[in-house]
This record gives structure tokens, sequence and C-alpha cells, in this order.
């Protein structure tokens, strides 16, 4: 059996899960850059640009959170299996 320090599903799973919180990250980032420009809008005026901008930063975070959620929620009931089997 391997050691546990040096299983490399563990360390692949651990990779897995940062590059996770990265796009996790990235894609709150874009969500927040819409609701601001948003807001910007609804003050200035619906104009081209900041609707353009609105409704491609939502596109963008989604197609980074819907992932990354999955596999966020898979990669914690991957480890916390491990742990009731004592992997």
């Amino acid at each position: 059996m391997n050691n546990p320090q040096h299983d490399p599903v563990r360390a692949r799973r651990e990779r897995v899960a940062h590059l996770n919180l990265l796009a996790n990250r990235i894609g709150y980032l874009f969500f927040a850059l819409a609701i601001s420009c948003f807001v910007m809008a609804w003050v200035i005026g619906f104009k081209g640009p900041l609707v353009t901008i609105v409704v491609a930063s939502i596109f963008i975070g989604s197609m980074l959170l819907a992932p990354s959620i999955i596999i966020g929620h898979a990669v914690k009931a991957a480890e916390r299996e491990d742990i009731e089997n004592g992997i």
C-alpha cells in the first residue's frame, strides 16, 4: 500500500482542489465586476459598453463557477470517504 504522504491520488486531488479554488475566486470576481458595472450603468444610463461588460462578466463567471462548485463538492466527498475508510 502507498504511504499516505506520497499517495499520487491524494496529490492529484490536492492539485485539483487548488485549481478549483482559483477558478472559484476568479468566477466570483467576475460576478463582482458584473454587479459593479450594473450599478454604474443604472446610475449613468444603460449604454452599450457597460451592458456588454455585465453580460460578458456574468457569462464568464458562470462558466467558471458551475464546474468549480461541482468539482469542489466531489473533492470534499472523496476526502470525506478516505477519512471514513481510514485511508
